[in-house]
């Protein structure tokens, strides 16, 4: 049976909601509640763990990035590592703003002793934060009772296999730079497209915010990302599609890469998507194919010069 997965960095907040009382509180309250371009931390999340087919266990990971402007980039190394084993388990160096959920998994042996922390650090803006994840019982994720599912255990969700997707090799590039990216998706047509429901009345339009005292300097601008795509995972966005499509995302590198479009559906098993970059380095970008259920990925290396 599915369990509920931790939120393990929630807790301070809790504890201070529920510990003050009166005007000095409410002034912290409205203090904490600041919402910030720049200058905060990053949060590895533990998100529970599974078991992979060959017997060993996989522990999932995600992140909250406390900015709601800097995407701070962090190479592996001493400000971002996972220990034992590491510092490199495949996690992501750069980070998109808020948060970001199940981006990665770290695969473990099958006899891992049940008391034994798997620890992911980051430090940034001078601030350092960790996951800690471990094999507690209640933390186990049952891939029949997942993440978007909605509950369902009929014969076409069991039977449902994520897409498999293939990509080409990109020629290293100058700035200005832009690269094409090609991927080839292979999918078994389950789930089936059901098609897009209506949204719900007063919602058909995102809501904006609007007056309010006045903000502090470091207070991000409502509009700030309003020219670019919401990334996947993140809240907000437009509708996905209700069939399979591949999205982009920078994993590894100095900056962020624009993609035009960020989340395509293929024609004949192919999309095509150009990358735009404005700092030079070495990139890993993913490409996350899904069928509205599930997702498989594959990440391409581009070197801009």
């Amino acid at each position: 049976m599915a369990s509920r997965l931790p939120l393990l960095f929630a807790a301070g907040a809790a504890v201070l909601m529920l510990g003050a009382s009166g005007p000095s509180a409410q002034q912290a309250e409205y203090t904490n509640n600041f919402k910030y371009n720049s200058g905060q931390s990053v949060q590895p999340v533990f998100e529970g763990w599974s078991w992979a087919p060959d017997g060993s266990i996989n522990m999932h990971f995600g992140y909250l990035n406390r900015n709601y402007v800097q995407e701070p980039a962090i190479p592996v190394g001493a400000n971002n590592n996972i220990q034992p084993g590491g510092p490199d388990r495949g996690q992501p160096t750069y980070f998109y703003a808020r948060t970001q959920r199940n981006m990665f998994t770290v695969n473990i042996p099958k006899d891992w002793d049940k008391k034994r922390e798997l620890i992911w650090t980051v430090t940034v803006n001078g601030k350092t934060e960790r996951a800690v994840g471990w094999l507690q019982l209640e933390w186990e994720i049952d891939p029949v009772g997942g993440a978007n599912t909605g509950g369902r255990t009929d014969e076409e969700y069991v039977k449902n296999k994520p897409p498999s997707i293939t990509l080409a090799t990109v020629a290293p590039v100058k700035l200005p730079a832009t690269a094409t990216l090609t991927a080839t998706l292979t999918d078994d047509g389950l789930p089936k497209p059901r098609g897009r429901g209506k949204p719900a009345v007063g919602q058909e339009t995102p809501p904006t915010l609007q007056g309010g005292s006045e903000a502090p300097v470091n207070v991000p601008a409502v509009a700030a990302r309003s020219a670019r795509e919401t990334p996947p995972g993140a809240t907000g966005g437009a509708a996905r599609p209700q069939g399979p499509s591949v999205s982009w995302i920078v994993w590894r590198g100095p900056g962020d890469a624009t993609f035009s479009p960020r989340l395509a559906e293929p024609k004949d098993g192919r999309t095509v998507t150009t990358a735009t970059f404005t700092k030079p380095g070495e990139y890993v970008l993913r490409a996350i194919a899904t069928d509205t259920l599930k997702t498989s990925s594959q990440d391409v290396k581009v070197t801009v010069q």
